[in-house]
């Protein structure tokens, strides 16, 4: 699953870099059209991580019973709403900034679901 979210921000990154390239590049129809195709793809992949997170990791692994104490519990929740909202910021913006702070949101969720 963690594995699934990283290549979703691999890809929302990579629509980031290439509208910017089309951008920079002119703004012919041709170039118009792809940017809009690599919005459009940013887009579907911020709402996977979205949907991942909400529907999956919320909804079925963050039970509080599993935690040792409130903070641990509220850390988890906090962890998992900072990959969604990194995600949203991913969707409003074509800087990749916001794909770094994604990414490293991801890296501190990961944490809770793969052992090292």
């Amino acid at each position: 699953m963690v594995a699934q979210i990283k290549q979703d921000a691999e890809t929302i990154r990579k629509a980031m870099v290439q509208s910017a390239d089309l951008h920079s590049g002119g703004a012919n129809a041709q170039a118009m059209n792809q940017m809009i195709r690599w919005v459009m793809t940013k887009e579907e992949h911020c709402s996977k991580i979205i949907t991942q997170v909400s529907d999956y990791c919320l909804c079925q692994r963050v039970k509080k019973d599993v935690f040792t104490n409130d903070k641990d519990y509220t850390d988890a929740l906090k962890a998992h709403h900072a990959v969604m909202q990194a995600a949203m910021k991913c969707k409003q913006s074509v800087d990749t900034t916001a794909a770094d702070t994604l990414d490293h949101a991801i890296e501190d969720l990961g944490k809770m679901y793969t052992k090292e």
